[in-house]
């Protein structure tokens, strides 16, 4: 009976770190939105340098939304391993 419980509670810690693996893609995503929402504000006020104040609120509202979820995937990967 011991052995099938040390075998699940292994089970478990190794799932835990296929999670985290997992909240890493998370945060690798908010990175690479983050790099294409800079991108395109960067394509559209050298298309439009008029439009560049507003252009510039849109890409930085843009980027607060994408790092807060990733921030939010770090927060649920501490809350797998807690």
């Amino acid at each position: 009976m011991e052995t099938v419980q040390t075998v699940a509670a292994a089970d478990i810690a190794s799932l835990k770190f296929i999670g985290m693996g997992l909240v890493a893609l998370g945060m690798a995503g908010a990175g690479i939105g983050a790099g294409i929402i800079f991108g395109g504000a960067a394509q559209g006020i050298a298309r439009n340098p008029s439009a560049e104040g507003a252009i510039r609120k849109i890409s930085i509202l843009g980027v607060v939304f994408a790092e807060f979820m990733g921030l939010l995937s770090f927060v649920l990967g501490i809350m797998i391993m807690g």
